[in-house]
């Protein structure tokens, strides 16, 4: 009898042993490029996600991550999940077979409660689920002094009409209504392709702009050219913006927002994204953020395009199949996650639940709601191209265009690196 109870004494023992170093080894692999205080804030993110759930998050972090990614995909080893540059690398890792449909791992009532369309649709390709966009960072907005707007009875424009009756006005008060500054180093050009890129989402729509992206139109094409047009009414016109073409091609993306705040401006308007507010400090350290300055989004411009918003973000996807990766997906789609990552950033959550006390001022609180509020999200297009047209030519040919150089022949020439690129 004795000799019985120890037998199974012992075998529970072992059993327990066992299954204690069972749960102990239950573990997230994670591949990401953060570094400094993004790697800070996302330590933060695991060790939250651990204290819950007793998984511990290994994370890789890599400078180079497509290439050691893809090397650890083509050897039958990558990790459970990795941060992935772009809706474009999200379509190319879905066609190589590397990727689960989130679908299968992300809580159905969580997908449908707190995540916006707009960021399902990001995500989703080829009827699945494959990325998850843990947060955002807005591109579509137009910065301006309200205490100026207010003395001249200028009024916010939300209609590109609205807008353009706005620019006239300014001229014919004297004031110049826009601050361009494209020089930035090796990389210039680049401001003037957001433009572009906002200006197609709201004249082509998203459906469109993903065809111009993905190389499906030719840059020659009369969708892609209308936005050129559009753009070039302000950037190649001296009425409409400081200094005229000269000094946009001249002056640094940085410090072309200073226009603003001479006295008097010299320039009533800046369309940059929202990290532009640390150069407004930097070279205005008196002015209030939200007070002395604010935004209001980029126009509409054909209502059946709704709101569209550009941006870039935070992607994530579950490369291996393990109950651990999937309880780590959902907890990185919960506000809680989100809620450490916005709040230590002062980036853009897009779980609608997040609570906006946790973002770090009342303007980041209304780019937020902005962006919760956008009918599309689209990735920054020039980010999403391959590097030769996307920060080649693209790049280049804005500087041609706006210096003067024919339409036809800098679209021409984009389009013929394209076509030796894609």
């Amino acid at each position: 009898m004795k000799k019985s109870l120890f037998v199974v004494f012992s075998f529970l023992l072992v059993f327990s042993l066992s299954f204690g170093a069972l749960a102990q080894d239950r573990v997230v692999t994670m591949m990401g490029v953060w570094g400094g205080q993004e790697l800070e804030a996302f330590q933060e993110v695991m060790a939250a996600f651990t204290e819950k759930t007793g998984i511990k998050v290994q994370f890789e972090g890599t400078r180079d991550l497509p290439t050691l990614l893809q090397t650890r995909i083509a050897a039958g080893n990558p990790p459970d999940v990795a941060a992935i540059p772009g809706p474009g690398a999200m379509k190319e890792y879905v066609e190589q077979g590397a990727l689960i449909d989130l679908n299968k791992s992300l809580d159905a009532k969580l997908l449908e409660e707190d995540i916006n369309d707009a960021w399902i649709e990001l995500g989703t390709y080829k009827g699945g689920l494959y990325a998850l966009t843990f947060a955002a960072d807005i591109k579509s907005l137009v910065w301006y002094r309200p205490a100026e707007f207010a003395a001249k009875g200028y009024e916010v424009p939300t209609t590109w009409a609205e807008m353009e009756a706005l620019m006239d006005k300014m001229v014919a008060n004297g004031d110049t209504p826009w601050a361009i500054g494209l020089e930035s180093g090796a990389a210039s050009g680049w401001p003037a392709t957001d433009w572009i890129e906002d200006i197609m989402l709201r004249t082509a729509g998203p459906d469109v702009y993903d065809q111009w992206v993905n190389h499906e139109i030719p840059w020659t094409d009369a969708r892609v050219q209308e936005a050129f047009e559009i753009f070039g009414k302000i950037a190649r016109n001296k009425d409409y913006v400081y200094g005229g073409p000269t000094t946009v091609l001249a002056t640094n993306f940085g410090d072309s927002v200073s226009e603003l705040f001479t006295d008097p401006p010299r320039a009533m308007m800046h369309r940059q994204a929202s990290f532009i507010t640390s150069f407004i400090t930097d070279a205005n350290p008196d002015v209030v953020i939200g007070e002395d300055v604010a935004f209001f989004g980029f126009p509409m411009i054909k209502p059946e395009y709704g709101n569209p918003m550009l941006g870039a973000g935070d992607m994530i996807a579950q490369f291996r199949d393990t109950p651990e990766a999937a309880e780590f997906m959902n907890f990185l789609a919960s506000a809680e996650a989100q809620e450490i990552w916005a709040n230590r950033l002062g980036k853009l959550g897009t779980n609608n639940k997040i609570n906006p006390a946790v973002y770090p001022d009342d303007l980041t609180r209304e780019m937020a709601a902005l962006l919760n509020s956008a009918d599309v999200f689209r990735f920054d297009g020039s980010d999403s191209m391959p590097a030769a047209v996307g920060s080649g030519a693209f790049w280049e040919g804005m500087l041609q265009y706006v210096g003067g150089e024919d339409l036809e022949s800098v679209l021409e020439y984009i389009e013929s690196v394209a076509q030796e690129s894609y």
